[in-house]
Order: C-alpha cells, then sequence, then structure tokens
C-alpha cells in the first residue's frame, strides 16, 4: 500500500474541518494515527475523503 502525500492536518485544512473531526473519522474507519503529522496511506486518505464528500452531498 502506497501512502499520500496527504498529513491529517492536511486533510482537515483542505475541507475547513477541524483535526479533531478527522481524528473521529480516522476512529469511524479503523484508520490508526499518532497526531495531526501521521501522513496516511493512500486509500485511508482516499476514504477519509470519500466520508467526508459523502456527507456534504447527502
Amino acid at each position: 500500500m502506497g501512502f499520500a502525500d496527504l498529513s491529517i492536518a492536511d486533510i482537515a485544512s483542505e475541507y475547513n474541518l477541524s483535526v479533531e473531526a478527522i481524528f473521529r473519522l480516522c476512529d469511524q474507519l479503523g484508520i490508526s494515527y499518532k497526531d495531526q503529522t501521521t501522513n496516511l496511506a493512500l486509500e485511508d486518505a482516499k476514504a477519509i475523503i470519500s466520508l467526508i464528500l459523502s456527507r456534504r452531498s447527502g
């Protein structure tokens, strides 16, 4: 599995969410992390972004 060049903080900033909101999504999806600088695996980043976008459109 490759790594996206995206940290939790990057995703929070890009989608105008708090870091804590991204932590909750990680917990919901079973994605492990250490802190906001954690770089995510590509599939994990895609799963988080997909969930964010689905909630915004729904």
